[in-house]
């Protein structure tokens, strides 16, 4: 299929990186001592773990700052300046009463390492994308070397490669901030690493302004924690041997989705409606699910531009993001056309308001620390409009920014793809079992057929 993107190029690269000892790097001047408190929705537990990003950058001979050419000396000491600004994150996590999560400014540091690889860029292949060979190799190991508190709050590793080109690897705790907002601490980064003398948006903290009333006041349904669908994304792993492929989504697959879809629905219909719709419909179908058993979506909405009394200013980088559910039945989904999926994604999207959000956190109050309710749910993220595709830290913009990872089963991220013949487009890394990705590609096939004609897509059941 002339969509798929091949991911055996790669496989069978293997390297070592020769990493150097971590150190601590600490804001580059002092930083006031106190403790900071998380909002309600940055407290919440499936936050608790460590986010990984990637950077890829070619050679750039023209693009040595302030005398040094080594990206390494460039990163660590724009990083000790930006720690002057984002000091929380050189502090440590603490635990309070009924799980509360504190930051303790006490400037330690965030964990660094510099590491050189004997690989080129060209040895990763083309139309670079997740999965990564070797990705151990680029990416400090968070969970099996450190706890979740009183642990560095964030790790980066920058490896040169002996095309002259580098990789950059960060992982953050998602507890301080969303893709967005960690987006705004690159920002500062990269400006301070091409020469800045100060950032074009200082941090805003304010996390009071997503804590919930007094007293809370849930005026929505949050299907985010419906109490019959609590347990692991996606249900139980099958037995079946798992199969992991990567596909790509260019303006004309898009164009032959749209195609299925009546033009007279009202309201304007985006890339990610079109693709979480028409990527939940055909999961489901190649898994071939009990037809009344439930299905569930599980969206992710940036709501940071929602607030209106008052606005979040606009350096607030804490965590904003809603994730609403769209909810069927699997037979209802498998049978009926894309339209009545593409229906059940804009109305959970509509959903999210200011006071769904308000809704939300004062729901997350009152139910304490509980996991969300994430059985038979396929978890949707869209990362293609966060900008790591072009953070420049003097070397131009990467060859690949975004998520070190694609996803996992039940779980699956909307990444940004730029084709090295300058098509650009959405790659989504699928995980399926075997079968059923035999199947999920022949969903595929029907639209995306060899004659470019649209064809409708028949359920399986």
């Amino acid at each position: 299929m002339e969509h798929q993107v091949e991911t055996n190029k790669t496989t069978s690269l293997a390297f070592k990186a020769r990493r150097r000892e971590p150190e601590l790097i600490s804001p580059a001047k002092p930083t006031p001592r106190e403790l900071k408190i998380l909002s309600n929705i940055d407290d919440q537990i499936d936050l608790r773990r460590y986010f990984h990003g990637i950077f890829f950058y070619k050679y750039n001979p023209s693009s040595i700052i302030k005398g040094s050419s080594d990206p390494v000396q460039v990163i660590r000491k724009a990083l000790a300046e930006t720690l002057v600004y984002y000091y929380p994150f050189a502090g440590r996590l603490w635990e309070g009463p009924n799980r509360k999560l504190t930051v303790d400014c006490n400037g330690e540091g965030v964990l660094f390492v510099e590491a050189d690889a004997a690989v080129a860029l060209v040895d990763f292949g083309e139309d670079l994308h997740p999965p990564f060979p070797c990705l151990e190799e680029l990416l400090l190991d968070v969970e099996g070397s450190i706890g979740f508190l009183d642990s560095p709050l964030l790790l980066l590793q920058v490896t040169r490669l002996k095309c002259g080109g580098f990789i950059f690897g960060v992982s953050f705790n998602h507890v301080m901030c969303d893709g967005g907002g960690f987006r705004l601490f690159l920002r500062m980064l990269e400006e301070l690493a091409r020469g800045s003398n100060a950032p074009s948006i200082p941090p805003v903290w304010d996390r009071h302004l997503l804590n919930a009333r007094d007293p809370p006041c849930v005026t929505h349904v949050h299907h985010e924690y419906d109490e019959d669908a609590i347990g692991d994304a996606g249900g139980p792993i099958p037995e079946d041997p798992m199969v992991q492929r990567s596909f790509f989504f260019g303006p004309k697959d898009i164009s032959a989705i749209r195609r299925l879809v009546p033009s007279d629905l009202g309201g304007r219909i985006t890339t990610f409606d079109l693709l979480a719709s028409f990527l939940w419909r055909c999961r489901t179908i190649a898994l071939r699910p009990l037809p009344d058993a439930k299905t569930r979506l599980f969206l992710t909405v940036n709501t940071r531009s929602f607030f209106r009394n008052p606005p979040l200013p606009s350096g607030y980088y804490g965590n904003v993001i809603c994730s609403p559910v769209a909810i069927t039945t699997a037979g209802e989904l498998s049978e009926r056309p894309l339209e009545f999926a593409l229906r059940l994604v804009r109305e959970a999207k509509s959903m999210v308001t200011e006071e769904y959000v308000r809704s939300f956190v004062d729901l997350l109050a009152k139910i304490g620390l509980r996991n969300a309710a994430l059985r038979d749910t396929y978890i949707l993220s869209d990362t293609r409009r966060l900008g790591f595709d072009d953070v420049d830290l003097g070397w131009g913009p990467p060859v690949y920014g975004g998520s070190a990872e694609g996803g996992y089963w039940g779980v699956n991220w909307l990444l940004p793809c730029k084709k090295t013949n300058g098509e650009t487009g959405t790659v989504v890394q699928v995980i399926l079992p075997e079968p059923a990705m035999e199947r999920f590609a022949e969903q595929l096939a029907l639209v995306f057929g060899d004659d470019g004609s649209r064809k409708p897509i028949r359920s399986s059941l």
